[in-house]
């Protein structure tokens, strides 16, 4: 995964140019989080370590199956998508996938002066609780905040909160790790 990570900057950097340029931020977002999810299926990782596996007819499978919105169809099927596809597949860096999106979705967050959060709780959160939240974060951080929310029961209660490489982790398991850790300690 970290070779992964060196070699998604360029390739990221240069699909966050083209789509500035294009205006065209939300459709490669789109692209490349369709693209970075089909590319870690095991059929598909699978095809791609096969001897002899024909890069340039994966890249068009994924160009394919990345149809989430009109835009990011267009863009995977006849422009400037498709061909950035066909070089990760000339190159041998689809794989790489998955970190050119989060470099991506980086790149684009710090232009549109946004944060990307993630809540993960034990239980639902109200709409209400969400948007106090959100506008606490947005308040502590300066920036327009999108919130993610994921059930997540492994917590027992709480919630956990991700935006960067900040966490504020308030679930009960957490605790109890801790409070099991301070009995063997």
């Amino acid at each position: 995964m970290a070779q992964h990570e060196s070699v998604a900057r360029p390739y990221a950097r240069a699909a966050f140019e083209i789509g500035r340029e294009e205006n065209a931020l939300p459709a490669w977002s789109a692209l490349l989080a369709d693209a970075a999810t089909a590319v870690v299926a095991p059929e598909i990782k699978a095809g791609l370590n096969q001897p002899g596996a024909k890069g340039d007819r994966i890249a068009r499978m994924l160009a394919d199956i990345c149809v989430r919105d009109s835009a990011a169809i267009a863009l995977a099927q006849n422009g400037y998508g498709l061909n950035f596809l066909l070089l990760l597949a000339e190159n041998r860096r689809l794989e790489a996938l998955p970190e050119i999106a989060a470099e991506f979705e980086q790149l684009r967050a710090e232009v549109e002066n946004t944060l990307d959060v993630t809540l993960s709780a034990a239980a639902p959160v109200s709409e209400e609780q969400r948007a106090r939240i959100v506008a606490a974060l947005k308040q502590r951080f300066g920036r327009d905040v999108r919130l993610n929310f994921v059930l997540d029961e492994s917590l027992i209660g709480g919630a956990r909160l991700q935006a960067d490489d900040h966490v504020i982790d308030g679930s009960v398991s957490t605790r109890l790790a801790k409070l099991a850790s301070a009995l063997v300690h």
